[in-house]
């Protein structure tokens, strides 16, 4: 190791100028592509980046475009809630990916309490973000009021209640849950009901009408238990539903994660699925292929979905148009559970 020789000097957008042979304002243009600049000007500018294996200091030009390169994820639920099996993993899946392909990140923030939505505020409203995704907003939660009023772009995954009107990417919910209670009319099932996801979000209300809608046309009945989205949930509401009913022979659980649950207080119960009880879930996640029986559901392109939140809070932030809202569509997806 030649201990004489003069150490290693970072390239600076100085030395490209000077080796390109243009004033640091023309080089600065052409990295940041910020300005028009012309094609004889952008050659040697960009020669002399290759040449000096010039990287731009993110930190500096963060500090003149006032962009930071991350987005939040919010998410106004627990912590053991957002990493279980289920939507959420998957939704931050896509977020992930999509930013990944622009070498942006994300950063997930969970609102559980009010503390945590201070902070929350406080950080967005501090800059440190150049947009938010918001998921999982439940009914009179002032969230998406407090960071629409920050001045940093809000996008909602679903759709916010109240006053506060956010863009938003939603699935078809509805019809999703409308093609799972007709498939189980269609093969004969008459006492259907329904494990429904939680009344104060946007999910768990679109999902019950559909429900309500169709049983309502069949002359059948409604047979509703609420829960939280959870197994223990699931498993705790289909019991109430046994209860209430022991001759249901058909069940539409809200997700995947309650419709494993109902499975099990169904075998607790003795009936046997789909022979006693046709059992039809939602969400298509990793849990709804390990069921034991695989589970009939209703497929949702979660990762589609978080890249689309994505995509469009990258819009908001570079001042462009939010654009009608967007709704993915849902499929039935039928296995051994019915």
């Amino acid at each position: 190791m030649d201990l004489t020789a003069p150490e290693w000097h970072r390239p600076t957008l100085e030395d490209v100028a000077q080796r390109a042979g243009v004033s640091r304002a023309t080089a600065s243009r052409v990295v940041s592509g910020s300005h028009p600049v012309s094609e004889r000007r952008r050659s040697a500018v960009l020669r002399a980046v290759a040449d000096l294996q010039y990287v731009p200091n993110q930190a500096g030009r963060s500090l003149v475009s006032r962009r930071t390169g991350s987005y939040a994820l919010v998410l106004p639920e627990g912590m053991g809630q957002v990493f279980s099996e289920g939507f959420f993993p998957t939704l931050i899946r896509g977020a992930t990916a999509e930013l990944e392909e622009s070498d942006e990140q994300l950063v997930i923030l969970l609102a559980g309490s009010a503390a945590g939505r201070r902070r929350i505020e406080q950080f967005v409203r501090g800059g440190h973000v150049d947009g938010v995704v918001l998921a999982s907003v439940h009914d009179r939660d002032p969230l998406p009021g407090l960071l629409a009023g920050t001045g940093v772009p809000v996008v909602c995954c679903e759709r916010a209640y109240g006053d506060v009107q956010l863009p938003c990417v939603g699935v078809d919910n509805a019809g999703g849950a409308a093609a799972a209670v007709r498939y189980l009319k269609r093969i004969g099932r008459t006492r259907i009901a329904t494990v429904a996801g939680p009344s104060s979000t946007p999910a768990g209300q679109d999902r019950l009408g559909a429900y309500l809608r169709e049983t309502v046309r069949g002359h059948r009945r409604p047979l509703v238990a609420e829960a939280d989205f959870t197994v223990e949930g699931g498993r705790a509401a289909t019991a109430r539903l046994l209860a209430e009913e022991p001759r249901i022979d058909g069940l539409f659980a809200a997700s995947d994660l309650m419709a494993v649950g109902a499975l099990e207080a169904l075998r607790r119960a003795g009936r046997r699925v789909p022979e006693d009880v046709a059992v039809v879930g939602f969400d298509d996640v990793d849990c709804a292929r390990t069921a034991e029986p695989a589970l009939t559901t209703v497929h949702q392109p979660i990762e589609q979905l978080g890249r689309q939140l994505v995509r469009l809070v990258q819009r908001l932030a570079a001042g462009e148009e939010a654009g009608p809202a967007l709704v993915l569509p849902t499929a039935l997806v039928l296995r051994d559970s019915a």
